[in-house]
């Protein structure tokens, strides 16, 4: 039985497009064939908008995984979405950070569970930003990293400080551990500042790790509102024309340079 390959969306530094391009990337995955599960870390619980989830209060979600008292079976927490292919773990709005066990091998045990990995081809992980056991599980289960960021100097400064965490745990916890990428989003290359900082990107990444870029566009923020993914809502769109030369982009890459352990 082959086991899913699982790609982080990650960036220490908020709002920079890492959930929707979680839930763009997932539901072109699951569009291409692929059975896609997408797990939300980020207890914004964003995913689940993106996708039009709504579910009781009480329902499982991915942050029962780090409760140091009864710790659930993540497939539990698994609920279909309106796209087939798609399978969504939504997020805790109320877990506190502090809460999670010091375990980073948590989700990496979780996702080996024959139970659920027989299920997927893709898991998709949307990290949470802030330094803690959270992210580094993230980072630990994943097989790639990509990482979003805005051509604005934070950011940058969020994607240096993300690569220092990334290494560190490539070698200490996760040998097949590799960086699928960097995107670019809300890209303007008319604005000065934003030709700098992905300059700046480049010179210390490569131009190859640069996976195309998300040119601003309303309709990405009017998908998440209606529910859907962006190839749904908006197919001629240049959001979606964008995330799908991205997909491709990745696809590419993906098959140039396979993981360490040949997943």
């Amino acid at each position: 039985m082959s086991r899913p390959r699982i790609l982080v969306i990650t960036n220490r530094k908020g709002g920079t497009g890492k959930t929707t391009t979680a839930v763009n990337l997932a539901a072109e995955f699951a569009a291409s064939g692929q059975r896609t599960l997408l797990i939300d870390l980020d207890t914004q619980n964003h995913c689940a908008l993106g996708l039009g989830v709504k579910l009781a209060a009480n329902h499982p979600t991915a942050h029962d995984l780090f409760s140091a008292t009864a710790p659930m079976p993540l497939t539990e927490a698994i609920v279909n979405t309106a796209w087939l292919g798609l399978d969504l773990v939504t997020a805790d709005p109320d877990f506190h950070h502090d809460r999670a066990p010091d375990d980073e091998h948590i989700l990496g045990r979780a996702l080996a569970e024959p139970a659920l990995a027989g299920q997927y081809d893709w898991i998709v992980l949307d990290s949470p930003p802030s330094l803690d056991v959270l992210l580094i599980n993230a980072l630990t289960a994943a097989h790639w990293a990509l990482i979003p960021f805005m051509p604005h100097p934070l950011s940058g400064e969020g994607v240096r400080q993300l690569a220092r965490v990334f290494f560190r745990v490539a070698m200490n916890s996760n040998a097949d551990l590799r960086l699928l990428g960097l995107l670019p989003v809300m890209l303007d290359t008319r604005i000065v500042q934003h030709r700098r900082v992905q300059e700046q990107i480049v010179s210390q990444f490569g131009q190859e790790r640069i996976l195309g870029g998300i040119r601003s566009d309303i309709k990405l923020a009017e998908s998440f509102a209606a529910g859907q993914p962006i190839r749904e809502y908006a197919p001629r769109s240049r959001g979606n024309e964008d995330y799908q030369t991205a997909f491709a982009n990745l696809c590419t890459r993906l098959i140039a340079l396979p993981s360490a352990s040949g997943r």
